[in-house]
C-alpha cells in the first residue's frame, strides 16, 4: 500500500494546476489514464474566459454566464470564479504559458455569448500550450509522483471498510501496463478525470472522457447534479478522416458565417445574434436545418477575412483542414454538432469539496454551479485554475489525519473473462442509442427507450464485473453506463427546456430555475 498526502486522478488542466500549486508543501500522486498530456484541456482551442480589459466588466462577465447558462448559474460560484480570473491568468502567465500579444499587450479575441473581447488565448491551440507547459513543469518537479496508463477503479471509503468514519481514503487503481492493481491511501483525494463526451457516438472528447470520476463519486454516495446539460458543440469537423477534430468557437467570433450548401446563411433566423449566439442555440439551428434539409453537416465560412488574417489567428485550423484537402482560406468548412461538454457533474461548493469527507472535485467532473443549463464559451479553463487554487488552500488548512489499514484488492472470487468482445458490442450499443435518443433534442419516449436498454446494460456488465477480473476496457464501459444512466434520469426529471436540455414535449421554460439533484450510494458491486 502506497501512502500520499493527496492523490489527484487525472492529468488535465485542473489536474496538473492542483499538482503544481501542492508540491512544495505535501506529498503528491497524479494519476493518469493514458499520457500526461492525452487530456481533454490540451485539445481546448479558443482560450480562456477573464476579465483583463478596461473596457470589460466584472459584472459583464458575470451576466453573460448568466445568459448562457439560463440562469441556472449558482450566484455565488459564478462571481467567486470570474472575479478570481484575472489572479488565475496570471498565475498561468508566471508558469511560463506564451499567450498570444498584440501592439497594446496580450491579443484578446471574442466567442459567442460574450459582450466584450475577453478571450486570452495562444493563437488557436491554447489547450495544447497550457498543457504542455504545466507537463513540462509537473514531470520536473520532485515533489510530484506521476504513475501515467493507471486507471482508477474505485474509491476506498470508510462505508466501504465499514468504519464509523465514513470518508475517502484513497482508491484503488489498475496499472493498464502489468495489469496489476494498488491500493493508493491518501489523506485527500482530488477528483479531476474530466467529462463524458464519448457516452455519445460523435464528441469532440478524446478517448479517455468516460466519465469516471463521476461514476465513482456516484458509487461512493456523492450528490450529482445537472448531468441532463450536455454541451454539442456546434462545430465539429466533418470529415471521414477527422477523428473529434474541433473548429473554434472563435471562428465564429471573428466573423465566420454559418451557411448551408447553397451559401445562404440561417443563423439570422433562427436568433438576433446570429454566429456569435450561445452555443446551445446554434448547436441546435445546425440540427434543425440539418433535419428539416436531409443534410449530412453545413458550412462554416471564414475565407472572407482574407489568407493572411486566417493564418495569423487560425494557423492550426488551417494547417488540418489542408491535410485533408480543405483550403479553407478558400473554401468553407464543413462541421456538423458533437458531444463537447458535461456541464453537470458531482456536486461541490467552493473549495471543491464533495459531499464525501477527504474527497474534491474539480474541473469537468465537477458541478460547481458555474456553468448552469449551458458552459459560456472558454469559461471551463478558467474554472479549472480558480477551484485548483481554491481546493489546495483548504487541503493545506486540513490537520492530517491518520490512515486505517486498507485492505488489497481482492481477485479471489474472479476469472480471465472468456468472451471480451461482450464489452466492444456493449460500448458500441450505448454510444449509438446515447446518440439518437439523448441527443440535442430529446423527448419523453426516446428517454425511456434509453433508460431501458441502459438497465439492460447495468445488468449485463454488472455480472461481467462480478465475475471477471478488471480491465481498462470493462473500468471505462462500467463508467459510462452508470454516467449514461444519470444523464438520462436527470433528463426525465427537467419538465422544462432550459439551456442544453431541449424536449417538444416540454418546450416552454418554468418560472424558477432549479437544479437537478440526484444523490449517489444505491447498490454497488463492492469487492
Amino acid at each position: 500500500m502506497n501512502h500520499y498526502d493527496v492523490l489527484i486522478i487525472g492529468s488535465g488542466l485542473a489536474g496538473q494546476a492542483t499538482a503544481l500549486l501542492l508540491a512544495d508543501h505535501c506529498r503528491v500522486l497524479l494519476i493518469s489514464k493514458r499520457a500526461l498530456e492525452e487530456t481533454a484541456s490540451s485539445r481546448a482551442q479558443g482560450g480562456i474566459a477573464a476579465v483583463l480589459d478596461n473596457q470589460d466588466s466584472i459584472e459583464a462577465h458575470i451576466q453573460d454566464t448568466f445568459i448562457a447558462g439560463a440562469y441556472l448559474n449558482d450566484a455565488k460560484a459564478t462571481r467567486f470564479v470570474v472575479e478570481n480570473g484575472r489572479q488565475a491568468i496570471e498565475w498561468l502567465i508566471a508558469q511560463g504559458v506564451p499567450f498570444t500579444k498584440d501592439a497594446s499587450g496580450y491579443h484578446l479575441t471574442r466567442e459567442g455569448g460574450h459582450s466584450a473581447r475577453r478571450i486570452i488565448h495562444v493563437a488557436d491551440a491554447t489547450g495544447f500550450a497550457v498543457q504542455e507547459t504545466l507537463t513540462r513543469k509537473v514531470r520536473a518537479h520532485p515533489g510530484i509522483h506521476i504513475l501515467e496508463n493507471h486507471i482508477a477503479i474505485d474509491l476506498i471509503t470508510g462505508k466501504k471498510l465499514g468504519l464509523a468514519d465514513h470518508r475517502c481514503y484513497g482508491a484503488y487503481v489498475l496499472d493498464n501496463t502489468s495489469g496489476n492493481i494498488k491500493t493508493l491511501a491518501a489523506r485527500h483525494t482530488l477528483i479531476a478525470s474530466g467529462g463524458a463526451g464519448k457516452a455519445y457516438l460523435y464528441t469532440t472528447n478524446p478517448d479517455t472522457s468516460t466519465g469516471d470520476g463521476i461514476a465513482m463519486a456516484w458509487r461512493a454516495g456523492c450528490k450529482v447534479a445537472n448531468m441532463e446539460f450536455i454541451q454539442f458543440h456546434p462545430t465539429c469537423l466533418y470529415h471521414p478522416q477527422a477523428k473529434s477534430f474541433l473548429i473554434s468557437e472563435a471562428v465564429r467570433g471573428e466573423g465566420g458565417l454559418l451557411k448551408l450548401p447553397d451559401g445562404a446563411r440561417f443563423m439570422p433566423e433562427h436568433d438576433p445574434r446570429a454566429e456569435l449566439a450561445p452555443r446551445d442555440v446554434v448547436a441546435r439551428a445546425i440540427d434543425f436545418e440539418m433535419k428539416k434539409r436531409g443534410l449530412d453537416c453545413v458550412f462554416l465560412d471564414i475565407a472572407h477575412k482574407g489568407a493572411a488574417f486566417i493564418e495569423a489567428h487560425f494557423p492550426n485550423i488551417r494547417a488540418r483542414c489542408l491535410e485533408l484537402g480543405i483550403d479553407i482560406t478558400k473554401d468553407p468548412i464543413p462541421v456538423v454538432p458533437a458531444a463537447h461538454y458535461t456541464c453537470g457533474g458531482i456536486v461541490t461548493d467552493l473549495k471543491g469539496r464533495t459531499g464525501l469527507p477527504g474527497l474534491y472535485a474539480i474541473g469537468e467532473a465537477s458541478c460547481s454551479g458555474l456553468h448552469g443549463a449551458n458552459r459560456l464559451a472558454s469559461n471551463s479553463l478558467l474554472e479549472c485554475v480558480v477551484f485548483a487554487q481554491s481546493a489546495c488552500e483548504d487541503i493545506l488548512a486540513t490537520p492530517p489525519l491518520p490512515f486505517p489499514d486498507l485492505p488489497r484488492w481482492d481477485e479471489s472470487r474472479v476469472t480471465n473473462a472468456d468472451e471480451e468482445v461482450v464489452i466492444a458490442h456493449n460500448w458500441d450499443e450505448l454510444r449509438r442509442f446515447m446518440w439518437d435518443y439523448v441527443g440535442i433534442v430529446r423527448t419523453t419516449k426516446r428517454l425511456k427507450r434509453a433508460l431501458h436498454r441502459i438497465h439492460l446494460l447495468e445488468r449485463e456488465i454488472g455480472e461481467f464485473y462480478a465475475n471477471f477480473r478488471v480491465s481498462y476496457d470493462l473500468i471505462e464501459l462500467r463508467n459510462l453506463v452508470v454516467t449514461a444512466s444519470l444523464i438520462v434520469r436527470c433528463a426525465l426529471k427537467r419538465k422544462e427546456s432550459r439551456g442544453l436540455h431541449y424536449s417538444p414535449d416540454y418546450p416552454d421554460l418554468l418560472p424558477k430555475a432549479k437544479n437537478t439533484i440526484l444523490r449517489g450510494g444505491r447498490r454497488t458491486e463492492d469487492r
